[in-house]
């Protein structure tokens, strides 16, 4: 059988896996198609939101789990200092507001009055300064810790400031206190926050609180009276856990979810075909802070050599992924930031499918094929590596085009797919892995430090593919001290310029983001603002005549 039969066996399997779950009918989506749910009624309070995860967070503590997941609930539970508004600026969030020194070097937090977590304790400046000391702590096991360590000197002058002053200017110092979530000190004070049960269980301050967990089943949050925001209009979110998005199409077809992130063949080819889909279903498009990756674990050979990582971006068609994969709903990227940006070089291009420059440089790095056999060996030993990911389709199929592509050269490349916790607890953090197929979520910041520089290598941080440059850490050294918009971007063009020449990954696309939601849910800005969709969804409501009758959480 040869490599087209059996990518189009692949893609036949997968298309018609979601024509079955567009074909599914059920008595609720026939009960449902029978309401209009384009009228548009006033903003009410109630209701539940069903959506669906992928995968399972590993706790609720977003600074030690360090995944979307984590995130995704935690971010609904807890609050951070300050928070990005609709337009990308940054606004108070436990901060009513805060002033920065002349010399650039302090800033003072003056948190909102009244404050309190979900068990009524008051929530002051003593948890900010508590959560600080967290995560800067040697023994907290989190990737983020190397921005709030540049901090020399935390204070709570009084209940509702909070202080820190570093030693010199840094430029993403207010991000990053947009991306801290504040956890209770009276709680967890005496607790091992790698270990505590409080990431199963926690207490909160946002407009959500967890009332249950069924593993790998699902979550669920109801609002929180406390809540220092005021009341979200719905009264619960339940987050199913669903790995495969055609099972989770099946439900959204059925009505059992309200929400999905969607394939790009379930929106550009079923979504067409079922127009009664598009009765009840609205569509969004975005183009996300994230991009699909091949990394390489630069502590095995062969790919501490430049001249294999150089080879093997030549040998990949990026375009042939985004047109195959993505079905050309995504863009090329050259450096780890959104296309389009400020931060992203225009001046740099992905490495084009060049297999004959593929092939000349892992001849220069020693590499022949010595029996004929078409795989290349060197000192005796085949090129045959495993590509690990974790179940996601659309990076299943990307491993596909990779595989049939380094074969056309003489690499001999399995393709391994794992559960996510699986994934990440035996191969990331202890870096027993040759190349993955990931992506990266990033801030609206430009600071990269905590993926790159060659500090940030201890287990369970984020440059677990062991990238170490001298240059590119001075480089991200100095943009974090940088306050001068142009003179920061220079630096970022550069940074970005030495990555990519390196090449410890292999950028494959920049995908964007698909959202399906029911309807039902209103109160949804279209077209997306700057900020994204879900930049307020606690303003998002139910009306009472689309609310469910019944909610089935098993």
């Amino acid at each position: 059988m040869t490599f087209q039969d059996s990518l189009c066996k692949l893609l036949s399997a997968f298309l018609l896996c979601f024509v079955i779950a567009g074909c599914s009918d059920s008595t609720s989506s026939s009960t449902v198609n029978q309401k209009d749910f384009n009228k548009i009624y006033p903003p009410a309070n109630g209701g539940t939101m069903i959506d669906a995860m992928t995968g399972e967070p590993s706790g609720l503590i977003a600074m030690i789990a360090g995944e979307s997941a984590a995130s995704a609930i935690a971010s609904n539970i807890f609050n951070s200092l300050l928070k990005y508004d609709r337009n990308l600026d940054l606004t108070g969030e436990l901060a009513e507001s805060w002033e920065i020194s002349k010399d650039k070097k302090t800033i003072t937090f003056h948190l909102k009055p009244g404050l309190k977590w979900a068990d009524n304790q008051s929530l002051t400046s003593e948890d900010v300064l508590f959560t600080w000391q967290k995560v800067t702590d040697e023994n907290t096991r989190t990737p983020y810790g190397s921005d709030f360590k540049l901090v020399v000197k935390a204070e709570t002058p009084d209940p509702s400031t909070f202080k820190v002053t570093y030693d010199a200017p840094y430029a993403p110092a207010l991000d990053t206190w947009a991306g801290l979530h504040i956890l209770p000190k009276h709680l967890l004070k005496d607790q091992d926050i790698n270990t505590t049960a409080f990431s199963r269980k926690p207490v909160g301050s946002h407009y959500y609180q967890l009332v249950s967990w069924k593993n790998g089943q699902y979550l669920k949050l109801t609002r929180n009276p406390n809540a220092t925001q005021g009341q979200a209009r719905i009264d619960s979110l339940l987050s199913r856990i669903i790995p495969d998005k055609a099972a989770q199409f099946l439900e959204l077809s059925a009505d059992n979810i309200d929400s999905m992130g969607l394939n790009p063949i379930q929106y550009a080819r079923i979504f067409p075909a079922r127009p009664e889909l598009n009765k009840n279903i609205a569509l969004y498009k975005e183009l996300g802070n994230n991009y699909t990756y091949l990394g390489f674990n630069l502590k095995r050979k062969p790919f501490d050599d430049i001249r294999v990582r150089q080879a093997i971006n030549y040998a990949i068609d990026k375009q042939e992924i985004i047109d195959g994969v993505l079905l050309g709903l995504g863009e090329p990227v050259a450096s780890p930031y959104k296309p389009g940006t400020r931060w992203s070089n225009p001046a740099l291009k992905s490495y084009p499918y060049d297999p004959a420059k593929a092939k000349a440089l892992l001849k220069d790095a020693g590499f022949i094929d010595s029996n004929g056999d078409g795989i290349l060996e060197k000192d005796g030993k085949p090129f045959a590596f495993e590509i690990l990911t974790n179940q996601n389709k659309e990076r299943e199929m990307t491993g596909v085009l990779i595989q049939r592509r380094l074969r056309e050269i003489g690499i001999d490349a399995n393709i391994r797919v794992l559960e996510w916790a699986s994934f990440l607890g035996r191969f990331i953090k202890p870096k027993e892995f040759d190349v993955v197929v990931l992506g990266w979520s990033l801030s609206l910041d430009p600071d990269q430090y905590s993926i790159w520089h060659s500090s940030q290598q201890a287990p369970g941080q984020f440059n677990f593919i062991s990238y170490s440059n001298p240059r590119v850490d001075k480089l991200l050294e100095a943009g974090r001290l940088e306050l001068d918009p142009d003179k920061r971007m220079k630096i970022y063009h550069e940074f970005s310029k030495i990555l990519l020449e390196d090449s410890p990954i292999v950028y494959l696309s920049a995908g964007y983001g698909l959202s399906a939601i029911h309807k039902r849910v209103q109160g949804i800005s279209n077209p997306a603002p700057p900020a994204g969709i879900g930049y307020n969804t606690y303003e998002w409501y139910i009306p009472k005549v689309y609310a469910r009758h019944e909610i089935n959480e098993q």
